[in-house]
Protein backbone atom coordinates (compact mmCIF):
# COMPACT_ATOMS: atom_id res chain seq x y z
CA UNK A 1 0.00 0.00 0.00
CA UNK A 2 1.35 3.98 -1.02
CA UNK A 3 1.58 5.90 1.49
CA UNK A 4 -0.59 9.02 1.39
CA UNK A 5 1.16 11.85 -0.56
CA UNK A 6 0.39 14.67 -2.76
CA UNK A 7 1.54 14.51 -6.67
CA UNK A 8 1.68 18.21 -8.32
CA UNK A 9 0.80 18.08 -12.24
CA UNK A 10 1.29 20.52 -15.05
CA UNK A 11 -1.49 19.38 -16.46
CA UNK A 12 -1.06 21.92 -19.48
CA UNK A 13 2.42 20.21 -19.89
CA UNK A 14 2.64 18.05 -23.54
CA UNK A 15 1.83 17.56 -26.82
CA UNK A 16 -1.41 16.29 -25.97
CA UNK A 17 -2.52 18.17 -22.73
CA UNK A 18 -5.23 18.02 -20.66
CA UNK A 19 -6.65 15.25 -21.85
CA UNK A 20 -2.86 12.38 -21.49
CA UNK A 21 -2.58 14.28 -18.30
CA UNK A 22 -5.92 13.69 -17.04
CA UNK A 23 -6.05 10.05 -18.41
CA UNK A 24 -2.44 9.03 -17.14
CA UNK A 25 -3.49 10.61 -13.21
CA UNK A 26 -6.86 8.24 -13.56
CA UNK A 27 -4.08 5.26 -14.54
CA UNK A 28 -1.85 6.36 -11.85
CA UNK A 29 -5.31 6.78 -9.41
CA UNK A 30 -5.70 2.99 -9.66
CA UNK A 31 -1.99 1.83 -9.37
CA UNK A 32 -2.18 4.35 -5.79
CA UNK A 33 -5.11 4.77 -4.18
CA UNK A 34 -3.99 6.42 -1.91
CA UNK A 35 -2.48 9.54 -3.66
CA UNK A 36 -3.68 13.03 -3.72
CA UNK A 37 -3.41 15.17 -6.94
CA UNK A 38 -3.04 18.98 -6.73
CA UNK A 39 -3.46 19.97 -10.79
CA UNK A 40 -2.53 23.45 -12.24
CA UNK A 41 -4.11 24.46 -15.70
CA UNK A 42 -6.90 26.04 -17.51
CA UNK A 43 -10.01 25.55 -15.75
CA UNK A 44 -12.01 25.21 -18.74
CA UNK A 45 -10.08 22.49 -20.71
CA UNK A 46 -9.57 20.57 -17.30
CA UNK A 47 -12.39 20.59 -15.20
CA UNK A 48 -14.41 18.68 -17.95
CA UNK A 49 -12.71 16.10 -18.35
CA UNK A 50 -11.65 15.73 -14.31
CA UNK A 51 -15.60 15.32 -14.27
CA UNK A 52 -15.99 12.51 -15.99
CA UNK A 53 -13.95 10.26 -13.92
CA UNK A 54 -15.43 11.09 -10.63
CA UNK A 55 -13.24 8.79 -8.34
CA UNK A 56 -10.38 11.00 -9.93
CA UNK A 57 -12.32 14.01 -9.10
CA UNK A 58 -12.55 13.21 -5.48
CA UNK A 59 -8.78 12.49 -5.15
CA UNK A 60 -7.76 16.49 -6.92
CA UNK A 61 -7.85 19.66 -6.53
CA UNK A 62 -7.33 21.69 -9.41
CA UNK A 63 -5.80 25.45 -9.03
CA UNK A 64 -6.74 27.39 -12.44
CA UNK A 65 -3.52 29.07 -13.87
CA UNK A 66 -4.17 30.65 -17.16
CA UNK A 67 -0.44 30.96 -18.50
CA UNK A 68 1.34 27.96 -20.34
CA UNK A 69 5.01 27.28 -21.07
CA UNK A 70 4.95 26.50 -25.11
CA UNK A 71 6.71 23.58 -26.39
CA UNK A 72 8.88 25.05 -28.71
CA UNK A 73 9.31 28.66 -25.85
CA UNK A 74 13.11 29.53 -24.96
CA UNK A 75 14.01 28.49 -21.56
CA UNK A 76 15.46 32.37 -20.70
CA UNK A 77 12.12 33.66 -21.97
CA UNK A 78 9.79 30.52 -19.82
CA UNK A 79 11.63 31.41 -17.29
CA UNK A 80 11.63 35.07 -17.41
CA UNK A 81 7.97 35.30 -18.49
CA UNK A 82 6.03 31.80 -16.79
CA UNK A 83 5.87 32.65 -13.19
CA UNK A 84 2.34 32.43 -12.63
CA UNK A 85 2.40 29.57 -15.80
CA UNK A 86 0.82 25.81 -14.54
CA UNK A 87 4.54 24.19 -14.97
CA UNK A 88 5.96 27.05 -12.23
CA UNK A 89 2.97 26.76 -10.02
CA UNK A 90 3.70 22.53 -9.83
CA UNK A 91 7.35 23.46 -8.98
CA UNK A 92 6.54 26.08 -6.50
CA UNK A 93 3.81 23.62 -4.78
CA UNK A 94 7.03 21.53 -3.99
CA UNK A 95 8.86 24.30 -2.50
CA UNK A 96 5.99 25.47 -0.69
CA UNK A 97 5.03 22.08 0.82
CA UNK A 98 2.03 21.50 -0.60
CA UNK A 99 3.06 18.38 -2.53
CA UNK A 100 5.72 15.73 -2.26
CA UNK A 101 6.98 16.37 -6.12
CA UNK A 102 5.83 17.28 -9.32
CA UNK A 103 5.45 15.79 -13.03
CA UNK A 104 5.45 17.89 -16.05
CA UNK A 105 5.77 16.42 -19.77
CA UNK A 106 6.10 20.42 -20.84
CA UNK A 107 9.39 22.20 -22.02
CA UNK A 108 12.52 20.05 -20.70
CA UNK A 109 15.14 23.44 -20.65
CA UNK A 110 12.00 25.27 -19.02
CA UNK A 111 11.36 22.96 -16.60
CA UNK A 112 14.78 22.60 -15.26
CA UNK A 113 15.48 26.18 -15.07
CA UNK A 114 12.28 26.58 -13.24
CA UNK A 115 12.72 23.83 -11.26
CA UNK A 116 16.73 25.11 -10.23
CA UNK A 117 15.32 28.42 -9.47
CA UNK A 118 12.77 27.65 -7.49
CA UNK A 119 14.01 24.80 -5.66
CA UNK A 120 17.76 25.15 -5.45
CA UNK A 121 20.73 22.90 -6.32
CA UNK A 122 21.46 20.29 -3.07
CA UNK A 123 24.00 21.01 -0.75
CA UNK A 124 27.23 19.35 -1.71
CA UNK A 125 25.93 18.39 -5.58
CA UNK A 126 27.60 21.10 -7.73
CA UNK A 127 24.78 20.55 -10.72
CA UNK A 128 21.70 18.73 -11.26
CA UNK A 129 21.31 16.35 -13.86
CA UNK A 130 18.74 14.83 -15.84
CA UNK A 131 18.90 10.59 -15.45
CA UNK A 132 16.23 7.54 -16.48
CA UNK A 133 16.72 3.97 -17.01
CA UNK A 134 16.84 1.89 -20.03
CA UNK A 135 15.86 -1.74 -20.57
CA UNK A 136 19.27 -4.13 -20.53
CA UNK A 137 20.21 -8.18 -20.82
CA UNK A 138 20.06 -7.94 -16.99
CA UNK A 139 16.97 -5.83 -16.48
CA UNK A 140 17.33 -1.95 -16.19
CA UNK A 141 20.21 0.33 -16.26
CA UNK A 142 19.84 3.54 -14.67
CA UNK A 143 22.14 6.23 -16.94
CA UNK A 144 22.84 10.43 -16.53
CA UNK A 145 23.23 12.97 -17.34
CA UNK A 146 20.77 12.70 -20.13
CA UNK A 147 21.51 16.06 -21.65
CA UNK A 148 21.46 19.10 -18.62
CA UNK A 149 25.16 19.38 -18.91
CA UNK A 150 26.98 19.75 -22.01
CA UNK A 151 30.19 19.68 -20.26
CA UNK A 152 31.47 18.34 -17.25
CA UNK A 153 34.59 18.13 -14.82
CA UNK A 154 35.45 15.33 -12.64
CA UNK A 155 33.30 16.41 -9.74
CA UNK A 156 30.49 16.71 -11.92
CA UNK A 157 31.04 13.24 -12.86
CA UNK A 158 31.01 11.97 -9.05
CA UNK A 159 28.19 13.59 -8.22
CA UNK A 160 25.96 12.25 -11.26
CA UNK A 161 27.18 8.37 -9.53
CA UNK A 162 25.94 9.13 -6.00
CA UNK A 163 22.65 10.45 -7.56
CA UNK A 164 22.84 7.42 -10.29
CA UNK A 165 23.16 5.19 -7.17
CA UNK A 166 20.43 6.60 -5.34
CA UNK A 167 18.15 5.97 -8.72
CA UNK A 168 19.28 2.26 -8.78
CA UNK A 169 17.74 1.56 -5.00
CA UNK A 170 15.07 3.85 -5.39
CA UNK A 171 13.51 2.61 -8.87
CA UNK A 172 15.40 -0.92 -9.67
CA UNK A 173 15.73 -2.14 -6.01
CA UNK A 174 19.05 -2.16 -6.04
CA UNK A 175 21.00 -2.34 -2.38
CA UNK A 176 24.70 -2.16 -3.47
CA UNK A 177 24.49 -1.25 -7.46
CA UNK A 178 27.33 -1.14 -9.77
CA UNK A 179 28.30 2.30 -11.33
CA UNK A 180 30.83 2.86 -13.83
CA UNK A 181 32.13 5.59 -16.10
CA UNK A 182 30.91 6.05 -20.22
CA UNK A 183 34.29 6.07 -22.09
CA UNK A 184 35.20 5.64 -25.90
CA UNK A 185 37.29 2.27 -24.20
CA UNK A 186 36.96 -0.05 -21.11
CA UNK A 187 41.13 0.42 -20.49
CA UNK A 188 42.27 2.46 -17.90
CA UNK A 189 44.54 4.73 -20.53
CA UNK A 190 41.80 5.71 -22.74
CA UNK A 191 39.47 9.24 -22.33
CA UNK A 192 40.15 12.27 -21.06
CA UNK A 193 42.09 13.78 -17.88
CA UNK A 194 38.22 14.28 -16.16
CA UNK A 195 37.40 11.06 -16.78
CA UNK A 196 40.13 9.66 -15.11
CA UNK A 197 40.17 12.30 -11.95
CA UNK A 198 36.24 11.05 -11.62
CA UNK A 199 37.69 7.66 -11.70
CA UNK A 200 40.93 8.14 -9.18
CA UNK A 201 38.19 9.49 -6.86
CA UNK A 202 35.20 7.33 -7.07
CA UNK A 203 37.78 4.39 -6.32
CA UNK A 204 38.76 5.77 -3.30
CA UNK A 205 34.85 7.19 -1.72
CA UNK A 206 32.81 5.28 0.00
CA UNK A 207 29.72 4.37 -1.31
CA UNK A 208 27.45 1.96 -1.62
CA UNK A 209 27.78 -0.80 -4.13
CA UNK A 210 30.97 -1.32 -6.09
CA UNK A 211 33.26 0.99 -9.08
CA UNK A 212 33.87 -0.65 -11.93
CA UNK A 213 35.81 1.78 -13.70
CA UNK A 214 35.07 2.44 -17.39
CA UNK A 215 32.59 1.28 -19.79
CA UNK A 216 31.77 1.17 -23.61
CA UNK A 217 28.45 1.80 -25.53
CA UNK A 218 27.49 -1.54 -26.23
CA UNK A 219 28.23 -2.05 -22.35
CA UNK A 220 24.51 0.20 -21.79
CA UNK A 221 22.15 -2.64 -23.52
CA UNK A 222 24.19 -5.70 -22.33
CA UNK A 223 23.49 -4.21 -18.43
CA UNK A 224 27.26 -4.49 -17.43
CA UNK A 225 26.24 -2.20 -14.80
CA UNK A 226 23.41 -0.57 -12.73
CA UNK A 227 24.48 3.00 -13.38
CA UNK A 228 26.15 4.91 -16.52
CA UNK A 229 27.81 7.56 -15.52
CA UNK A 230 28.41 10.48 -18.30
CA UNK A 231 28.65 14.00 -19.72
CA UNK A 232 25.13 15.48 -20.99
CA UNK A 233 26.24 15.64 -24.40
CA UNK A 234 27.48 12.08 -24.50
CA UNK A 235 24.01 11.07 -22.63
CA UNK A 236 21.96 12.62 -25.08
CA UNK A 237 23.47 11.22 -28.05
CA UNK A 238 23.24 7.66 -26.72
CA UNK A 239 19.61 8.08 -25.67
CA UNK A 240 18.34 9.14 -29.25
CA UNK A 241 20.30 6.66 -30.89
CA UNK A 242 18.96 4.17 -28.69
CA UNK A 243 15.01 5.52 -29.22
CA UNK A 244 16.07 5.37 -32.72
CA UNK A 245 17.32 2.30 -33.04
CA UNK A 246 14.16 0.58 -30.88
CA UNK A 247 12.03 2.57 -33.67
CA UNK A 248 13.99 1.24 -36.38
CA UNK A 249 14.10 -2.56 -35.53
CA UNK A 250 10.12 -2.48 -34.56
CA UNK A 251 9.74 -1.09 -38.43
CA UNK A 252 11.81 -3.65 -39.62
CA UNK A 253 9.80 -6.25 -37.92
CA UNK A 254 7.13 -5.09 -39.08
CA UNK A 255 7.82 -4.66 -42.70
CA UNK A 256 9.21 -8.65 -42.63
CA UNK A 257 5.94 -9.73 -41.55
CA UNK A 258 4.10 -7.95 -44.24
CA UNK A 259 6.71 -9.15 -47.05
CA UNK A 260 4.90 -12.27 -47.96
CA UNK A 261 1.78 -14.16 -47.23
CA UNK A 262 3.89 -16.53 -45.76
CA UNK A 263 5.55 -14.21 -43.53
CA UNK A 264 2.15 -13.23 -42.52
CA UNK A 265 1.71 -16.65 -41.51
CA UNK A 266 4.28 -16.55 -39.16
CA UNK A 267 3.37 -13.95 -38.03
CA UNK A 268 0.24 -15.36 -36.27
CA UNK A 269 2.38 -17.89 -34.92
CA UNK A 270 4.39 -15.62 -33.57
CA UNK A 271 2.08 -12.99 -32.18
CA UNK A 272 2.35 -14.08 -28.49
CA UNK A 273 6.09 -13.86 -27.94
CA UNK A 274 6.07 -10.52 -30.49
CA UNK A 275 3.70 -9.51 -27.99
CA UNK A 276 5.88 -9.78 -24.81
CA UNK A 277 8.48 -8.40 -26.84
CA UNK A 278 6.63 -5.13 -27.78
CA UNK A 279 5.94 -4.65 -23.91
CA UNK A 280 9.53 -5.44 -23.04
CA UNK A 281 10.64 -2.47 -24.84
CA UNK A 282 7.78 -0.19 -25.14
CA UNK A 283 9.04 3.08 -24.19
CA UNK A 284 6.05 4.03 -22.19
CA UNK A 285 7.09 1.44 -19.92
CA UNK A 286 10.40 3.47 -18.84
CA UNK A 287 8.76 7.27 -19.20
CA UNK A 288 9.54 9.40 -16.60
CA UNK A 289 13.44 11.07 -16.30
CA UNK A 290 13.82 12.58 -12.94
CA UNK A 291 15.76 16.24 -12.57
CA UNK A 292 17.83 14.93 -9.84
CA UNK A 293 19.87 16.42 -7.68
CA UNK A 294 17.28 19.56 -6.76
CA UNK A 295 15.44 20.35 -3.29
CA UNK A 296 13.12 18.48 -3.90
CA UNK A 297 11.41 15.71 -6.49
CA UNK A 298 10.28 16.60 -10.63
CA UNK A 299 9.92 14.21 -13.07
CA UNK A 300 9.91 14.97 -16.80
CA UNK A 301 7.97 12.89 -18.71
CA UNK A 302 8.29 12.78 -22.87
CA UNK A 303 5.88 15.10 -24.31
CA UNK A 304 4.63 13.02 -26.90
CA UNK A 305 3.63 10.28 -24.71
CA UNK A 306 0.17 8.76 -24.22
CA UNK A 307 -1.85 8.12 -20.80
CA UNK A 308 -0.23 4.90 -19.91
CA UNK A 309 3.70 6.31 -20.39
CA UNK A 310 2.37 9.61 -18.11
CA UNK A 311 0.88 7.58 -15.55
CA UNK A 312 4.46 5.79 -15.34
CA UNK A 313 6.16 9.02 -14.95
CA UNK A 314 3.75 9.45 -11.95
CA UNK A 315 4.62 6.43 -10.60
CA UNK A 316 8.51 7.21 -10.95
CA UNK A 317 7.82 9.97 -8.77
CA UNK A 318 5.61 8.14 -6.52
CA UNK A 319 8.60 5.56 -6.18
CA UNK A 320 11.16 8.08 -5.55
CA UNK A 321 9.01 10.00 -2.81
CA UNK A 322 8.21 6.93 -1.27
CA UNK A 323 11.36 5.60 -0.89
CA UNK A 324 13.32 8.93 0.53
CA UNK A 325 15.12 9.55 -2.81
CA UNK A 326 16.31 13.14 -1.23
CA UNK A 327 17.51 12.26 1.78
CA UNK A 328 19.46 9.29 0.15
CA UNK A 329 21.25 11.79 -1.57
CA UNK A 330 21.79 14.31 1.00
CA UNK A 331 23.35 11.13 2.72
CA UNK A 332 25.77 10.03 0.18
CA UNK A 333 26.58 14.21 -1.02
CA UNK A 334 27.67 14.14 2.76
CA UNK A 335 30.08 11.32 2.81
CA UNK A 336 31.44 12.38 -0.48
CA UNK A 337 32.28 15.43 0.39
CA UNK A 338 34.22 14.86 4.18
CA UNK A 339 36.05 11.84 1.87
CA UNK A 340 40.25 13.09 1.50
CA UNK A 341 39.79 12.50 -2.74
CA UNK A 342 37.06 15.41 -2.65
CA UNK A 343 39.15 18.88 -2.60
CA UNK A 344 41.26 18.03 -5.53
CA UNK A 345 38.25 17.33 -7.75
CA UNK A 346 36.91 20.47 -6.46
CA UNK A 347 40.01 22.13 -7.26
CA UNK A 348 39.30 20.81 -11.00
Amino acid sequence: MTKSCTIALDAMGGDNAPRVVVNGANIARQRHPDVEFLMFGREAEVMPLLERKSKLLESSRLVHTEDVVRGDEKPATAIRSGRASSMRRAIDAIRDDAAAAAVSAGNTGALMGMAKLALKTMPGISRPAIASYFPTMRGETVMLDLGANVQCDARNLVDFAVMGGACARTLLGVPEPSYALLNVGSEETKGHEQLHEAARILRNVPLPGRFEGFVEGDDIPKGTVDVVVTDGFTGNVALKTAEGTAKLVNEYIRRTFRSSLLAGLGYLLARPALGKLRRRIDPRRYNGAMLVGLNGIVVKSHGGTDALGFANAISVAIDMVQHGFIDQIRAEAQRVSESPCEPRAAAL
